[in-house]
Formats: structure tokens, sequence, C-alpha cells
């Protein structure tokens, strides 16, 4: 028959025990808690990056790393705005590469895609800090002038285009020239909204390019 414990023995064990949680298990138990912490927050950490990248890819453009089409309208509602409150003068041009599709077919697309980042290159070089350079879409680009009149602008669209003619790309062995037709448009607050100030620069830049042609 096994013997009962002694009076007071079960109390002593769990006194033991007790002991030995103070003593060693507890912090073990507060590190595992540090640690655990930590992996949350630099999981946390890493959760918010990959939303700025994601985020980043919404508004810009993969291969110029410009503006899209999504990062431009935003920019263009926000000059919107900022003229019909202030008055602010802020101009708009419309930039469509001439004769692309020959480049692409004579030497491939992916020097297509060098002469798309050369334009890239030489806008944002021509601009203003300020000034938001935008690829919005195929071989067409926008570039949002703030505080220029309508003469500043029609000035800037001319030194452009001879950037543009003295700014050939050097690719494949060859020296490619790059022309651009460039459309301007000064936002009016009392313009409907946005699309109306882009597509007053879209016929402007057409008009151009007929007198290229």
């Amino acid at each position: 028959m096994t013997p009962k414990p002694a009076p007071g023995a079960k109390a002593d064990r769990v006194d033991d025990r007790a002991t030995k949680t103070s003593n060693g298990t507890g912090c073990g138990g507060r590190e595992d808690l540090l640690a655990e912490n930590a992996r949350l927050q630099a999981a946390l950490q890493d959760a918010e990056r990959q939303i700025a990248a994601l985020r980043a890819e919404i508004r810009e453009d993969p291969l110029t790393g410009l503006l899209n089409r999504r990062g431009f309208d935003a920019e263009l509602e926000r000059a919107f705005d900022m003229v019909r409150r202030y008055g602010s003068d802020v101009a708009l041009l419309f930039v469509d590469l001439d004769d692309f599709k020959a480049i692409n077919d004579r030497y491939g697309h992916a020097i297509g895609d060098m002469a798309l980042m050369h334009t890239a290159a030489l806008l944002t070089a021509h601009v203003r800090r300020s000034d938001i350079v935008s690829r919005i879409g195929g071989d067409e680009f926008a570039v949002l002038l703030w505080h220029s009149s309508g003469a500043e602008a029609q000035a800037k669209a001319r030194s452009l285009t001879q950037a543009f003619a003295t700014g050939a790309l050097d690719a494949a062995g060859a020296r490619i020239a790059l022309g651009a037709s460039i459309g301007v448009s000064v936002i009016d607050p009392e313009d409907p909204g946005p699309d109306a100030v882009l597509s007053r620069a879209d016929k402007a830049m057409y008009a151009n390019k007929d007198t290229r042609t």
C-alpha cells in the first residue's frame, strides 16, 4: 500500500515549483515574449514596406520611373483645385514622340524602351524640380508646369522641341534621332474639370504634329 504524503508535503512541492518559476522559468517566459514582440514588430515593418511599394507601383511607371496615368490624374486634379482656389498659374504640356512606331519596327522593342527612358530623362532634365513629368501611356508624356503662364509654357514647349532635336539617342551602334510634338494648355478655373484641360492639350499637340509633317 502506497504511503500517504506527510501533511504539508503537497504545499512544499507547490512552493518549490513557484520558486523554480521565479528563478528560471519566469525569465525564460519573459524572454520568449520579448522575442515574439520583436518578431511581430519586424513583420509589421515588412508589411508596411510592402504596402508602400504597392502604392508606388500603383502611381509609378515601371519602365521610366515617372508617374503613370493614375499618378498624373491625381496631380492634375490637385493642380486644378489649386487654380480654382488660389488662382495659381499652371500649364500642361502634352508630349507625343514622333515616329515612335518606326523606331520600334526598325530597331526592336528593346531600343524602343530605351527611347522612352531617354525621353523621360530629357523631359526631367529640362523642367524644374517642382514640375511634374508623367508617362501617361505608350509614347505619350505629360508635364505640369507650376506657376507658368501660357506664354511661358509655349516658350518651354519650344525649348523642349529643340532639346529633342539635338538630343539623339545613341543605341544599337547608331545615333537615333528623336522628335516630339507638344501641345500646350493652361488650366482655366472656368474649365468644367481636369479632363477638359487634357483634351485641349491633346488637340493642341495634334495641331503641332500637323505642322511638323
